[in-house]
């Protein structure tokens, strides 16, 4: 079964860390509506959706993303680079605990899942690209590859120049494609792979999520989405404005996992 976490909106959401935009209102109602299609939307796809209750007291905790990375064979808790977001993880560790052993990034190490990449399908994709950012360092790509290298991962590290987290820049379409803006990113380490770019009026497009067959983005990059169907992509938008103010992507804002129950 294909099983999705997520995590209703703060009320705090306004207070959230930012890096790359500016600070501007929220409408919390609007934010909570979007959030709550974007859980229908996994639904439609056959996800089972567990939403965990909001946190007021932490205001970026809607992307649960971040403090958790889940693969195949274990679900590593982070140790997210923004301190305020730390007390995320303990939540997101006990919902992850029925369906992954668990292990953890410790200090000095930082590591965020909006900077790990992954080729699909997710079953056997043996690679992982992980972002050099502001959120993840050296240290904690270290333990990263560390931990996962008993199953046979390969992890590559990608300088992240222009953006929070690498999956700003860059998604995986399939298992051989990626959507990428190379402004944000060092392209070096993608010399393997197919490459599709974002328009470039259309810089924020590049974080998609590909689900049973279809490409969720963004509403507003209308560019970038004929780009896509003409290269034989099924695409389908939502309006997440609001929670965008708060750099959200598409992809940030489930855990999502095939399980056995």
């Amino acid at each position: 079964m294909f099983t999705a976490i997520t995590r209703k909106v703060s009320p705090a959401l306004a207070a959230c860390e930012l890096e790359f935009l500016p600070r501007t209102a929220i409408d919390l109602e609007l934010a909570n509506a979007q959030h709550a299609t974007y859980e229908s939307y996994l639904r439609e796809c056959g996800a089972r959706v567990i939403s965990l209750p909001a946190e007021p007291a932490l205001p970026d905790s809607v992307f649960v993303e971040d403090p958790a990375v889940v693969l195949d064979e274990i679900a590593i808790i982070t140790r997210t680079g923004a301190v305020s977001r730390r007390a995320e993880a303990e939540s997101l560790a006990a919902a992850l605990a029925p369906f992954r052993k668990l292990d953890r990034i410790e200090a000095p190490g930082t590591l965020e899942g909006g900077d790990v990449l992954r080729p699909l399908p997710g079953q056997g994709a043996r690679t992982l690209y992980v972002g050099l950012s502001s959120r993840t360092n050296a240290e904690g790509i270290r333990q990263f590859a560390a931990l996962l290298q008993p199953f046979g991962y390969t992890v590559i590290p990608v300088p992240v120049l222009g953006c929070l987290h690498l999956k700003s820049a860059a998604s995986a379409l399939d298992s051989e494609t990626f959507l990428v803006n190379r402004a944000w990113i060092n392209m070096a380490p993608f010399r393997d792979v197919r490459l599709i770019e974002v328009d470039p009026q259309e810089p924020w497009a590049a974080n998609v999520l590909s689900l049973g067959g279809t490409v969720l983005m963004p509403a507003g990059f209308d560019r970038t989405r004929a780009t896509l169907e003409q290269r034989g992509y099924r695409t389908r938008t939502l309006d997440i404005s609001e929670l965008r103010k708060a750099e959200a992507g598409v992809s940030c804002m489930s855990l999502r996992f095939e399980d056995d129950t």
